[in-house]
């Protein structure tokens, strides 16, 4: 067979994110200090972005290579010309003016929802196996008027869009997971009134339906989900709400009736510490569904954002990103740990099988 026509590995497109955060210069880190986890993926942003990060870096320099296509960044593809250790940028994204580190603009979200967009596109075509998010700004996003509030929404939008479908008819969710816990949420990105008034028999079900799927192709198995309570004690038989009588346990017995392995409501405030004692045991649970935002992820962050990762369960794509924000106060500075975001990479290439 003509070496030219052996089918190559597709790549994994990364995102530069927000411009004025640490994203692009923990994304250069990754390229320059651990080229082998590296293999086979590249950058989508702008090139002077790319460059001023890597430049921060200090020493030894890393080289940014232009790429004309994603397919450049497989390293035995036949159209790679690539050197072993450098940082590849497919500039789909042109930044129109400056962006100061640590200052949140209208510019900068821009260029972070270009970036987005276009590889979720790229995924979607079949065009990349995974896409991994470094971190936006939400004010810089709206600034920019993107209308969805952070990242899994607007890929939520983007998949609907392909498929022909209503944003309601593609539900995803959020799991965050590290070495010692999973939580997936019923709600993300809304007000925590908003959120109480999410904990309906549809959402919690939808959330334990996605959650059971998503994790059952990633174990090999049927995942055992604990469902954690909204209020103290799981309400307290009553006491303290109804939600858990009314809506949560119908939607555990529910799911259970359909053969999932779910259990609860439990007492919200130990059931996190219960997930990660048991953990990696054949007793113990594999997720936690949280009711919403903050009840899940706090746990998960005091953990240890440096090895967490944020994967949307639910899409038609693989998509991880690191467990922090853009971080302004150490943009620029070459300090920012990519720890979390190499632990993203190395989990969307086990993801994209």
């Amino acid at each position: 067979m003509n070496p030219a026509t052996v089918p190559t590995r597709l790549p994994i497109a990364i995102t530069a994110g927000d411009p004025a955060g640490i994203g692009p210069e923990i994304v250069a880190r990754l390229f320059r200090d651990h080229a082998e986890d590296m293999r086979g993926c590249f950058v989508v942003g702008d090139v002077d972005v790319l460059r001023r990060a890597a430049a921060c870096l200090g020493t030894p320099l890393l080289p940014v290579a232009v790429l004309d296509s994603a397919a450049q960044a497989c390293r035995d593809g036949p159209e790679r010309a690539l050197p072993p250790r450098c940082l590849p940028v497919l500039p789909v994204v042109k930044a129109t003016a400056p962006v100061a580190w640590g200052v949140v603009s209208a510019e900068a979200g821009r260029q972070a929802a270009e970036a987005v967009v276009w590889a979720a596109r790229a995924a979607l075509r079949g065009e990349v196996a995974a896409v991994v998010t470094a971190p936006l700004h939400k004010e810089a996003l709206s600034a920019a008027g993107v209308a969805f509030p952070g990242h899994t929404e607007l890929l939520q939008a983007e998949a609907a869009a392909f498929l022909g479908r209503p944003v309601h008819q593609v539900p995803v969710r959020m799991m965050l997971a590290n070495d010692e816990l999973r939580t997936v949420l019923v709600s993300i990105h809304m007000s925590l009134r908003d959120a109480l008034d999410a904990v309906t028999l549809d959402n919690v079900g939808q959330t334990l339906r996605i959650a059971h799927a998503s994790l059952s192709r990633v174990l090999g198995r049927a995942p055992r989900l604990a469902v954690a309570g909204l209020n103290p004690h799981a309400g307290e038989g009553g006491l303290f709400g109804r939600e858990e009588i009314d809506t949560i346990a119908p939607a555990v017995a529910a799911a259970c009736a359909e053969g999932i392995d779910a259990s609860g409501p439990y007492p919200p405030d130990t059931v996190f510490m219960r997930a990660r004692a048991s953990h990696g045991t054949p007793e113990g649970f594999d997720a936690v569904i949280a009711m919403y935002h903050d009840q899940g992820l706090i746990p998960v962050k005091y953990l240890g954002i440096e090895d967490g990762v944020n994967v949307t369960l639910g899409l038609p794509l693989v998509r991880t990103s690191p467990d922090h924000g853009t971080a302004f106060d150490l943009a620029g500075t070459g300090r920012a740990d990519a720890s979390s975001l190499l632990a993203a990479v190395r989990l969307a290439r086990r993801l994209a099988g």
